[in-house]
């Protein structure tokens, strides 16, 4: 029994989940991810409450999920929180218990909003560290809560906690320190530990930059590097933008399939819906935010994968 909070490990699922502990102390933290939640749903299965933080729902598996909403529902309570785009033919009246869904927030806002009345004001930097680590700190909310606060500590704070997880990639012991930390209103930048590995990534990334150059490969309109060993997300961003392409892929081989990051910086491409489109016929899945997506794909597959993705950007190129 008891309650359970399941969140992403990047800063958005970290300050979302820590904002969702401050509000319910006696929880525990779980990391998980969109591909993993059908099964680590199971950690939760004799809990009274559960919490799902900055998880997108898997096409692949939401008739799954789905059930299992349903059951843990029924014998407590559920509450999920998201703001990546819902899977094709899904609404939020389909999703089991309470909803808090909303494109173009940070999952840390909506957090924030919901549990407002339980937190201290001091959490609204916490809430604001996750909106600039997602790049929605635009938002109506976010920009109100940051007049508050001089932006430019809290984005060096933020600063520190984004390079920092980067470091620790599945050490979810580390990720969950860092959480209670959040929670306890300790800011980033007293923990030392944290700090230093922020050191260490931002010099590896400096790094990283000059050597992605020589070393992205060009297929089409696309940029993409496999097995290389720097953070996904930053590297999709950075192929594409040293090589000039529409799109940067970056991916990293694990068994038999290939798991990728996608950038774009071209807002008439929409990622989510092409990876939704593309991958499934691969035989793998994918999606995310219209700029910003993920896919797992066959790593046999992978070079036909490329071939569709570019022959989709070429159409919207020249219509």
């Amino acid at each position: 029994m008891g309650i359970w909070i399941l969140t992403h490990g990047d800063a958005d699922g970290i300050c979302s989940g820590a904002i969702a502990l401050a509000a319910n102390p006696e929880a525990q933290v779980f990391f998980t991810h969109p591909y993993g939640l059908l099964e680590d749903l199971s950690v939760a299965e004799d809990t009274d409450t559960v919490i799902i933080c900055d998880i997108a729902l898997s096409e692949a598996h939401i008739d799954g999920i789905i059930e299992r909403f349903s059951k843990i529902a029924e014998k407590g309570s559920l509450t999920y929180i998201d703001h990546h785009p819902l899977p094709e033919g899904i609404i939020e009246d389909d999703i089991p218990g309470r909803v808090v869904h909303k494109l173009g927030s940070s999952a840390s806002e909506l957090t924030y909003t919901l549990f407002r009345s339980k937190l201290d004001f001091m959490h609204t930097r916490v809430a604001i560290y996750g909106a600039i680590g997602d790049y929605l700190d635009n938002t109506p909310t976010v920009q109100k809560l940051l007049k508050s606060w001089d932006k430019r500590t809290l984005y060096f704070e933020t600063g520190i906690l984004i390079q920092g997880i980067e470091c620790l990639k599945r050490d979810y012991d580390s990720k969950r320190r860092i959480v209670s930390n959040l929670a306890d209103n300790i800011p980033p930048s007293l923990d030392d530990e944290l700090v230093e590995l922020a050191i260490k990534y931002t010099r590896r990334e400096e790094e990283a930059v000059k050597d992605l150059r020589e070393k992205a490969q060009i297929e089409g309109l696309i940029a993409y590097i496999i097995d290389y060993p720097f953070s996904l997300g930053k590297t999709a961003t950075y192929v594409m933008g040293l090589t000039k392409r529409l799109v940067g892929i970056a991916g990293e081989t694990r068994k038999k399939m290939i798991d990728m990051s996608l950038r774009t910086h071209d807002e008439r491409i929409n990622l989510n819906k092409l990876l939704r489109m593309i991958a499934p016929k691969l035989g793998g899945s994918g999606g995310g935010h219209p700029m910003a997506a993920g896919a797992r794909i066959p790593k046999d597959n992978f070079e036909e994968f490329l071939k569709e993705l570019n022959a989709h950007l070429e159409n919207l190129r020249y219509p």
